[in-house]
């Protein structure tokens, strides 16, 4: 074989890979924590919750392992359900140690927190410096919704197109905090049509996964529920998301994908009350406000409304495409291998 068509050969197998997704880091089981950081400061949204660290949440029961008939190992983590608690809800929040640029976050949820009044679960992406370095919010709502909350935060210019095809709900286009009222403040969002994709909806189906894709020209996130059938290309660990037909959410528009989000960590967090769950205008529009007139007064003495606010974690994988640097470097490995062995053949 001539050098040129080596060359093209080479290109062709470097290619294939080009459009592929490797897995970078697994979380699950026992180790799952061990790439975790536990937050134990005050909560940046107001909350009336009190997050502890990791051995407090353990003695306490609020982190813990549970197996499985499968053999597999699911992560729980949760919040106080026993305790009258005026000081605040005991609860986990953590960040994963590594941070991330683009990539493909796989997600299987076997439980996430039910409905209560006053709480406020999120499953989220966050920069080193908000909102200048981004915020993405997975998996978001607060006390009695019934459909998940899909929203961007920035802290540059960034609108979010309705033009292109998604299922969900555009409700604000507008993602820049920094842009004055009505038009920011509040990121933009994407309201999900399918009540199986979160809360209570979502652990009747079974659970299901979450697949969240970031590149550099948009951001899209897709649920499949677990009754309905999750893709064999997620099962079998060569997830390619062309396959998986429109997304829940699809941000994309005028909005810098790669200078709006950077070093992004992963969130998880359980609070309570705070800017959203606990705002005066959201609590009188819930019946919560019914049984009480502030949010903070039922989540400190109503414990056993949160018996079902704890999440259960199969696995998160994430997966991210080579680098340019990375195909040269491949593709130069495997011109040279194959110089190599083609020179080997012809002394025979």
């Amino acid at each position: 074989m001539g050098a040129v068509a080596q060359i093209l050969l080479a290109c062709s197998l470097v290619g294939g890979s080009l459009a592929s997704y490797s897995l970078v880091d697994n979380f699950e089981g026992p180790t799952f924590f061990s790439d975790f950081d536990f937050f134990t400061g005050e909560d940046p949204t107001h909350g009336f919750v009190k997050y502890v660290g990791e051995e407090k949440a353990r003695s306490a029961g609020l982190i813990d392992f549970e197996s499985r008939y499968d053999g597999s190992t699911v992560v729980r983590m949760g919040a106080d359900h026993t305790n009258i608690t005026p000081d605040g809800r005991p609860s986990v929040r953590i960040s994963s140690k590594k941070s991330y640029n683009q990539g493909l976050w796989i997600i299987d949820f076997e439980h996430v927190p039910g409905p209560a009044c006053g709480i406020w679960p999120a499953y989220w992406l966050l920069g080193p410096r908000w909102p200048t370095n981004g915020e993405v919010d997975i998996y978001e709502g607060v006390n009695l919704d019934l459909s998940n909350t899909m929203t961007l935060h920035t802290g540059h210019n960034c609108t979010i197109s309705k033009d292109v095809q998604f299922t969900g709900r555009l409700t604000t286009p507008y993602c820049d905090q920094n842009a004055p009222p009505p038009l920011g403040g509040n990121g933009c969002t994407i309201k999900a049509d399918d009540p199986t994709s979160y809360s209570s909806g979502l652990n009747v189906a079974g659970g299901g996964v979450y697949a969240t894709e970031w590149t550099t020209e948009d951001l899209k996130i897709w649920f499949f529920p677990r009754i309905a059938g999750i893709p064999s290309d997620i099962r079998d660990g060569n997830p390619d998301p062309s396959n998986w037909g429109t997304p829940a959410a699809l941000f994309t528009g005028n909005c810098s994908f790669t200078e709006s989000f950077r070093d992004m960590q992963i969130i998880f967090d359980i609070t309570f009350c705070g800017d959203w769950a606990g705002s005066p205008k959201i609590w009188e529009e819930t019946p919560c406000s019914a049984v009480t007139t502030e949010c903070k007064t039922f989540v400190e003495n109503y414990p056993h409304a949160f018996e079902e606010a704890y999440w259960a974690i199969k696995y998160l994988n994430v997966y991210q495409k080579p680098t340019e640097a990375q195909l040269g470097q491949k593709l130069h490995h495997q011109w040279q291998h194959r110089r190599t062995h083609h020179r080997r053949h012809s002394l025979h």
